[in-house]
């Protein structure tokens, strides 16, 4: 079956001197491994149509849960990206984490919407990596349906107090008094970053990267963000270690 479908390269493999395998994310089929031959000849039109964090225009064949890719044509290379090495570190965390959570083989749509637009703002814009990287973090996780309960105090409904406390190994929120009298171990949290947490999950994706917080809160939102997903993904994530390398 040969089908058309666009795609962002996540991960490329070389096999022998001339082919490769790549892990896609497409739009209509998720995350898929596609075989390209002839990738790796720089007169080829797939050699940098294919090449990693390459969003292309694809024609596939599918033959028994095999795929290859026919031709490809780029439409965003994300260039700048390689002139700086914390925004490519922090790409290539963002491909790995949609390895992680994409769906295989199913419409992704919005998985790839949430990531193009996060590497287009990368490139573009002057938004702070953490609040991208946060964004992108908690988003994933609700579309693949790890919602945490956001809207209250899970003892005594409370929706904003003084002192706030997130609970990543059950995605649960607590006011500070219910926290302390329950014995409950978590994350504080000031409310600036609850607020914030709270865009991440609930706010539409227009405006999902529309807000601010100044340095220290930013940080704290992503205290929170990588615990969640650690306890979710139970996985250390290589590239997410040496984005924060690079940081430093």
């Amino acid at each position: 079956m040969k089908f058309k479908t666009n795609g962002l390269i996540l991960k490329e493999q070389s096999i022998g001197e001339q082919d490769k395998i790549v892990t896609v994310l497409t739009a209509s089929h998720g995350v898929i491994r596609a075989f390209v031959r002839r990738a790796k000849n720089i007169k080829s039109p797939k050699c940098a149509s294919t090449g990693l964090l390459c969003y292309s225009q694809l024609s596939l064949f599918e033959n028994k849960g095999t795929y290859t890719i026919d031709e490809a044509q780029s439409i965003e290379m994300f260039i700048k990206l390689r002139n700086d090495v914390i925004k490519m570190s922090l790409a290539q965390y963002f491909c790995e984490l949609s390895l992680t959570l994409c769906p295989k083989e199913s419409e992704s749509s919005d998985y790839l919407r949430l990531i193009l637009n996060a590497l287009h703002l990368l490139c573009n814009s002057d938004k702070d990596p953490l609040l991208l990287k946060a964004c992108v973090e908690m988003r994933l996780l609700g579309l693949s349906g790890y919602m945490p309960d956001l809207i209250m105090c899970d003892s005594c409904g409370e929706y904003e107090t003084a002192n706030m406390m997130f609970v990543p190994k059950t995605g649960k929120l607590f006011c500070g008094d219910c926290a302390f009298k329950n014995g409950v171990h978590g994350i504080p949290a000031t409310n600036s970053v609850i607020t914030a947490l709270r865009h991440t999950f609930y706010q539409d994706f227009e405006k999902l990267f529309s807000f601010s917080l100044k340095r220290e809160s930013l940080i704290q939102l992503n205290v929170i963000t990588e615990s969640y997903l650690s306890c979710i993904t139970e996985k250390d994530f290589l590239t997410l270690q040496f984005f924060k390398m690079m940081s430093e």
